[in-house]
């Protein structure tokens, strides 16, 4: 079964599903209000709590195209409220004392270097970066896992981005995704998680959200996502670019309480149960008599039929009764006895 380790923590089959709380930027630049999402994260019972890091001048040119999701452009937007690499660094101790894990994805390379020098244990790839080999190739080579999602590629794309990261040696994930903000329901295809796990067998394969809800992510870990990443935001009046996509803190603490809940149910085993046994003894059927049989007299299927409890001679053994001759009198609605019948 595929793992990769994260600090302590194994994410895989056989695990707990590792839930990632995506702060993104919707802290809006504020520390106060990211290091409130790290705190609500953590009551919520979030694994693991993500924020970006974003040097725009490193990731993108300043007129790149902008999304229908943006008020202003995102070289603006970033270079107005996106994260100092010193404000990482707070974060990341701030979380090592509140106890929840860290993560950061970097939009460049540099922004990666930036990040393994502070310290971050892993890197979350957007799916922006899934198709840019050199750079993965590159932030592969500092040797810690990678989780990378998939939006917007087709599976020959993944294929391409799963070999290059085999050949690294490098643990990584890849997060079935739909880069559509919000997606549209029909769009999300949550079925492919099943296709990953069989394309990719030494990949750990996850679940990135946009819906604006909580049902696909329960779905896809009863689909066997072994990551749920989910945008998160203290308010859903916020504005910014994440605000259509986000679940504030109280639809994260459902989403975990859920999961945590699919995970216990999820087993396969088909066998009675402790706390089913009473209830079996008076919920089956048994053969009981529809009136008086005189000794003597052979069982017909008029005479007889099922009902409640489960105690004497079962329904499904009907047909053997029928036939039989009475050895007693037995009066009606009374559960029949072998002993009785010959």
């Amino acid at each position: 079964m595929k793992k990769i380790q994260i600090n302590d923590v194994m994410i895989g089959e056989g695990c707990p599903t590792f839930i990632i709380a995506e702060g993104c930027d919707n802290h809006m630049g504020n520390m106060e209000a990211a290091k409130e999402m790290c705190r609500r994260a953590k009551l919520a019972g979030a694994d693991c709590i993500k924020f970006q890091h974003h040097l725009p001048d490193e990731e993108m040119l300043k007129d790149v195209p902008m999304s229908s999701n943006f008020d202003i452009p995102l070289y603006d937007f970033l270079k107005l409220h996106a994260l100092t690499l010193d404000q990482h660094v707070e974060l990341m101790e701030y979380c090592k004392q509140i106890g929840i894990m860290y993560l950061c994805t970097p939009f460049s390379l540099k922004a990666a270097y930036e990040l393994n020098e502070i310290g971050v244990d892993a890197f979350k790839i957007g799916s922006g970066e899934m198709t840019d080999i050199p750079t993965l190739k590159a932030i592969a080579a500092l040797g810690k896992p990678m989780i990378v999602s998939t939006g917007m590629s087709t599976m020959e794309e993944i294929a391409r981005t799963y070999h290059a990261l085999e050949e690294t040696g490098v643990p990584f994930a890849f997060t079935n995704c739909l880069s559509e903000y919000p997606p549209k329901y029909e769009d999300v295809n949550l079925n492919v998680i099943g296709k990953m796990k069989e394309a990719f067998p030494k990949a750990v394969i996850g679940h990135s959200d946009h819906t604006p809800d909580l049902y696909t992510c329960y779905a896809a870990v009863a689909l066997g996502a072994n990551i749920i990443e989910k945008h998160v935001i203290l308010s859903k009046q916020t504005p910014g670019p994440d605000q259509t996509v986000s679940i504030d803190f109280d639809d994260l603490y459902h989403l975990v309480d859920g999961i945590r809940k699919i995970e216990l149910a999820s087993g396969c085993e088909k066998v009675v149960h402790k706390n089913e046994k009473d209830i079996r003894e008076w919920a089956f059927r048994s053969i009981v008599s529809l009136c008086d049989i005189p000794k003597g007299e052979i069982i017909t299927q008029d005479m007889i039929w099922s009902k409640r409890p489960g105690t004497g001679i079962p329904s499904h053994q009907m047909n053997e009764v029928i036939g039989k001759r009475a050895k007693k009198d037995i009066s009606a609605n009374t559960l029949l006895k072998w002993e009785e019948l010959e």
